[in-house]
């Protein structure tokens, strides 16, 4: 187990500010891995890439799991689409998590800003797009294969990459599901819980943790997740798609600079 946090540090506390928010933006419409990984990398640039990656994992799951149970009380879920999707999440994490090892990220690096911009266009193109929660009146035999697909596929992209897999998710129960917007923010979290544990049990059998920075930045997320799930259920779909919207919009920006412009 590698160690990297300095406790005494106003690295440290700068670290925490921006656990907080990522705590908050997560909770409402997933990316807060666009606030909290850049500032772990920027803080230890001599610390193991996945290192860092797992601190962030224990980090985040701590606010999700904490906006999830808040969801929950105002968000009832058809648990036929989410249970296949949770179970599928997490062993596509898995498997995602193990293909590190033998396969470089780097052509997912540099294709994730266009898959974003797509997912921005339409949903810019399709305002009444995740204003209704409608699936009750879709779901059917076919749902259940859609949803392990669903499931599988995003959960490996987190295991394997991980940045935006909240967004894409939230995406997903909107577009294939007709979840509203607020309904797919809750059922993201749900399934986004169970892809970060297994990211978590395998990075963690293979050396790459660090529990005192990871835990101790839990309790800023969870404290920015609280406020960030009381704004969306406060406010509603409405909202939540226009704050998921700018997130698409920041994590274009960001992972292009990423992958094209910086050394």
């Amino acid at each position: 187990m590698e160690t990297v946090v300095d406790f005494s540090s106003y690295v440290w506390l700068l670290l925490l500010v921006a656990a907080f928010a990522s705590g908050l933006v997560d909770a409402i419409a997933g990316g807060g891995g666009l606030i909290q990984v850049p500032a772990l990398f920027s803080a230890y640039p001599d610390a193991h890439p996945a290192t860092l990656l797992s601190a962030n994992k224990v980090s985040s799951i701590g606010g999700t799991i904490n906006a999830a149970r808040r969801y929950l009380r105002h968000a009832r879920l058809p648990w036929n689409i989410l249970g296949p999707a949770i179970i599928a999440g997490f062993i596509g994490a898995l498997l995602g998590a193990l293909a590190v090892s033998v396969f470089p990220p780097e052509p997912l690096r540099k294709a994730l800003p266009f898959m974003l911009a797509i997912l921005l266009a339409y949903t810019w193109f399709a305002p009444s797009m995740g204003l209704e929660n409608r699936p009750a009146n879709k779901i059917g035999r076919h749902e259940v294969p859609k949803a392990v697909v669903m499931g599988l596929v995003i959960g490996f992209y987190d295991g394997f990459f991980g940045p935006a897999t909240g967004s894409f998710f939230l995406f997903a129960f909107v577009r294939i599901f007709y979840f509203d917007f607020l309904h797919a923010s809750a059922a993201t979290k749900l399934v986004n819980v169970t892809t970060n544990l297994a990211t978590i049990i395998m990075l963690t059998s293979l050396g790459f943790i660090d529990w005192p920075l990871g835990l101790s930045l839990m309790v800023a997320n969870i404290l920015g997740s609280q406020v960030g799930s009381m704004l969306a259920i406060a406010h509603g779909s409405q909202f939540v798609r226009k704050i998921f919207l700018i997130v698409v919009l920041a994590l274009i920006a960001r992972s292009a600079y990423s992958a094209f412009f910086s050394n």
